[in-house]
């Protein structure tokens, strides 16, 4: 399933679906439209990432005292008095209409003149069993501008080599988005709802570099 809390509940996978597209969020809920759009607004063809956005009973009416951040996630649709919530999420869309999450805008950073998706490389290495948990952050690097580094949590009872995550990078991802940097941790840190705190990671690598 897909949501957020500005709009809950958005689309689900029907149960039926989950062994042939396991990666998918499925198709929104009842009542509720959803679909994906370029930067002008415009729906974009199956197969293109872009933004996603949402119209229905379920998205909020805005954020309480704040006029500017609210004109900025709910903006004209293509129905006349309708407003959409732009989600600032990532999704692309496949031939039968089901949607996939891609990434948080947020999180999408630039190697070497490239984009990076940091939950198409945290995806990767989930593969190994070795991997119990990762999160990968963009930060500053003086050769590349900007390089990967993800935070690992290995398996109970096994110790991942950098050596040995990266090389299984290189042969499912391009050479940009194989990870610069690794490092490997107990846990990582985790918001009030259970979601990974990348800021947090964001500030130790930084404290670290200091």
């Amino acid at each position: 399933m897909y949501g957020q809390t500005e709009c809950t509940r958005v689309c689900f996978l029907d149960p039926a679906r989950v062994a042939d597209k396991p990666a998918s969020v499925g198709r929104p809920i009842p009542n509720t439209e959803a679909y994906v759009v370029d930067e002008f607004g415009r729906r974009v063809e199956a197969g293109v990432e872009g933004e996603l956005v949402v119209r229905g009973a379920n998205v909020m009416r805005g954020y309480w005292g704040k006029p500017e951040l609210t004109a900025r996630s709910l903006r004209d649709g293509e129905v006349p008095g309708n407003t959409v919530l732009h989600t600032g999420d990532i999704f692309r869309t496949d031939e039968e209409g089901l949607l996939y999450f891609v990434a948080r805008k947020d999180d999408i950073f630039k190697c070497k003149g490239e984009k990076v998706s940091p939950k198409e490389v945290e995806d990767a290495l989930c593969e190994l069993p070795e991997v119990a948990e990762v999160a990968v952050i963009g930060v500053e690097d003086a050769t590349d501008g900007m390089a990967v580094k993800a935070f690992v949590v290995p398996s109970p009872g096994t110790s991942p080599s950098e050596q040995k995550l990266r090389q299984y990078c290189r042969g499912c991802l391009e050479t940009f988005m194989v990870p610069k940097f690794i490092e490997f941790r107990d846990s990582l840190p985790k918001t009030g709802s259970g979601k990974i705190c990348k800021k947090e990671l964001s500030q130790s690598h930084a404290q670290r570099v200091l």
